[in-house]
């Protein structure tokens, strides 16, 4: 009876109302950026427009270009603004990637969106994870993780499914519901809060204040700069507050970069090598996303029960070993077996993975930390789509996915690297 009462309590504390709010917005928001990513823009450039699947890798790496561009100011300016100016000003940007794209059709333009989009979004999770990490405490990081992915995995997941029920001859309306969907999002976003500021908080701005007034009073002193060393002096206090080795900075770019080497090739090979319909790829996506969302919330109570490890190693083997074997089956039925197992895998890593990253994150500097190792994650999703698009153009539609399996491999070894040097269990 305690134990039921306790996880109560726990759920309450979480799942308070600011939390809420930040779930609905990443929601929303990658519907609308799954919805473009994943069913819009690769078959409408390569059908529409005839430019090399390469193009197209780089074109999605503006995107994660701009995201990762500013995660790491971002999380510093969590800790010092708070939330709600910073995720206005994003989902701003990302509403206009979205009216740039229905307005114009030239693909300079959608690079421009593109990039537009990934820094319109790049507050997205720094905020939502230093928020859910901060409402739920130290003793439910790997169910609060779980939390954090089904709101992103069923964002994901729907958002190139349902879109596909309003692409007919045009694009038009699909369009609409993206801009109606971020019209939305931008209304939930004033409803966050903003930073509240202890006793010590608003001595240090009174002397920031005054700091900045007596210089530009004397007509001396640059405030740009000043506030940009101080934000270096930050981040290098954080990183200095960090016990890790360098298995886990690869290993953080390791895990994006697997995903970021599928992003620009799943539509393509579906469509053109496996020959699917619209209706039969939805249905892949279902399968693979209602699996991995179905299993997050069980993986990270056990998580949090067991510990991180066997859940990172049988998930990274399971994945690797479907990715390594997936272009090799053609049987529409097989496939839809290895996608299963897929979803299966990444719902193994995911709260564990997250979970050991949260377990080094000192909590008085959770912002600025959380926004570091995004950028480190993020970096492979950068580099990913161009290295996948290269691959497809010079050896082929298996090679990405190849690619993919081999890194997840090289990631379980990694942190094979990790575990020795930390012995962590989350608990």
């Amino acid at each position: 009876m305690n134990r039921l009462q306790t996880f109560w309590a726990t759920q309450r504390q979480f799942f308070t109302p600011f939390v809420v709010l930040l779930l609905v917005i990443m929601f929303i928001v990658e519907f609308v950026k799954g919805a473009i990513l994943v069913s819009i823009l690769p078959i409408y450039m390569k059908s529409a427009l005839g430019i090399t699947t390469f193009i197209i890798g780089w074109t999605m790496a503006l995107q994660y270009i701009g995201d990762n561009l500013f995660r790491s100011p971002i999380g510093w300016l969590i800790d010092k603004v708070g939330y709600r100016p910073v995720m206005l000003t994003g989902i701003v940007l990302t509403f206009l990637s979205v009216v740039i794209l229905v307005t114009f059709s030239n693909h300079y333009w959608i690079m421009l969106a593109c990039t537009l989009l990934g820094v319109g979004t790049s507050p997205l999770w720094p905020c939502v994870i230093t928020g859910a990490t901060e409402s739920a405490g130290e003793k439910a990081t790997g169910t609060t993780m779980s939390v954090v992915y089904i709101s992103w995995l069923s964002g994901v997941g729907l958002g190139p499914v349902v879109i596909n029920f309003f692409i007919a001859d045009s694009y038009t309306p699909a369009f609409r519901v993206l801009i109606g969907l971020m019209a939305i999002c931008v209304v939930v976003t004033f409803f966050l809060p903003g930073r509240r500021r202890d006793a010590a908080d608003l001595k240090t701005l009174v002397h920031d204040f005054k700091e900045r007034k007596g210089p530009a009073e004397a007509g001396g002193g640059n405030v740009f700069v000043r506030q940009l060393d101080k934000m270096r002096r930050y981040l290098d206090e954080a990183n200095r507050s960090l016990n890790v080795g360098w298995a886990f900075y690869a290993a953080l770019f390791a895990q994006t970069f697997a995903i970021g080497l599928l992003t620009p090739v799943l539509t393509l090979y579906a469509r053109t090598v496996l020959q699917l319909t619209p209706s039969q790829y939805s249905l892949f996506l279902v399968a693979g996303g209602a699996i991995t969302v179905l299993c997050l919330i069980p993986v990270g109570k056990l998580v949090d029960r067991w510990g991180v490890r066997p859940f990172i190693n049988t998930g990274l083997l399971l994945s690797a070993g479907s990715l390594l074997t997936f272009t090799y089956i053609r049987s529409v039925s097989l496939v839809l077996v290895l996608v299963a197992l897929l979803g299966i895998g990444y719902a193994l890593i995911i709260p564990s993975w997250n979970a050991l990253i949260a377990s080094v994150v000192p909590k008085e500097k959770r912002g600025a930390i959380w926004g570091f190792f995004l950028t480190i994650e993020g970096s492979g999703n950068v580099i990913g789509p161009i290295v996948s698009g290269k691959l497809w153009d010079t050896l082929g539609h298996r090679s990405p996915f190849v690619a993919s399996g081999l890194v997840l491999a090289t990631l379980f070894v990694l942190q094979l690297f990790i575990f020795a040097r930390r012995k962590v269990m989350v608990r």
